[in-house]
């Protein structure tokens, strides 16, 4: 067995570290090491995992939205090169794979992701959002690096990426190749969402129903301008409040289809903010764009508004 050997192994390399010289150590480690790698892939026991890539999926399967260090995963890989093998899962399968360095950007950002200190997470941990494929992620990766070829800003290629991709679910890390794998990326993906008027979701933004690390840009218009100003704190709370649901007709983003004109919940001032309306809680209220665009033209009444809250 080969727990056996590594026992033998390292009883006889006890006599070598005592007596041996320099490359005689060296030349009876080698043994020992390859004993263990070979013992570290066969804790997979799975007959659909015989590389070492399926090792390393295996392994993150079990433990989905867990910070996994990479020695880890080169024990059950039984390779030195398994970042390769992750950057395969990643681009080539479609496995939302986060590296520790997006991660650390996405908290930075966005804010505490389910406990986990930041100041833990080195670059070579890796997290796995979800235990789902996206077999859609190998073109948007080919997208992504078209993207990040051309000479424009960092802020500009995030956008222009996410207008491509409206409605679809991207990863923080897709995001982060885009800016070259400039820590800023996190960053511009917010100025987009709170000073641009773009709606880009977020778990911690509003849309409680994505996984961390993961962007959906979910229509490629613009919000007012007044609207930008609304803070995400406040944001979230009307949101949270109503249920992330239209308060007037009751859509909300896991209905969206591609057929139907609503495409995107809006957040609309009870006292007008032209008239001095606040950017408050009391003063905001959940919309869909179609029934927000019917209050504008007077479709809807603001009595209406104020009932449904009620």
């Amino acid at each position: 067995m080969l727990r056996d050997r590594a026992i033998t192994l390292l009883t006889n390399f006890k006599s070598v570290i005592v007596e041996g010289k320099l490359r005689e150590q060296v030349l009876a480690l080698l043994p020992i090491s390859e004993t263990f790698r070979d013992l570290g892939s066969s804790l997979i026991k799975d007959d659909d995992a015989n590389s070492a890539r399926e090792r390393i999926l295996f392994y993150m399967r079990r433990y989905p939205q867990t910070l996994i260090a990479g020695s880890e995963l080169a024990i059950v890989a039984g390779i030195s090169e398994y970042p390769r093998r992750i950057r395969e899962l990643r681009v080539e399968a479609g496995w939302p794979i986060l590296s520790g360095k997006s991660l650390k950007d996405i908290i930075a950002e966005e804010g505490d992701i389910q406990g986990i200190d930041s100041n833990r997470i080195r670059p070579d941990n890796y997290f796995l959002l979800e235990d789902t494929q996206d077999r859609d992620a190998a073109y948007r990766w080919n997208t992504a690096n078209r993207i990040r070829k051309e000479k424009i800003a960092v802020k500009d290629k995030i956008l222009k990426f996410l207008k491509e991709n409206v409605g679809k679910q991207v990863s923080g890390e897709e995001l982060q190749y885009l800016a070259s794998n400039k820590s800023e990326w996190a960053r511009r993906v917010r100025e987009l969402r709170t000073e641009d008027g773009w709606q880009i979701l977020t778990k911690n933004s509003g849309a409680s129903h994505l996984p961390v690390g993961v962007y959906v840009l979910a229509s490629d218009e613009q919000a007012e301008a007044h609207d930008r100003r609304i803070p995400d704190p406040v944001r979230v709370k009307v949101l949270e409040r109503d249920k992330f649901s239209c308060k007037q007709c009751g859509w909300n983003l896991s209905k969206a289809h591609p057929a139907d004109k609503r495409s995107m919940l809006e957040l609309h001032h009870l006292e007008h903010h032209a008239k001095g309306g606040e950017n408050t809680e009391d003063n905001l209220i959940t919309l869909c764009n179609v029934c927000h665009d019917g209050v504008h033209a007077q479709r809807i009444s603001e009595s209406e508004l104020r009932k449904s809250l009620d």
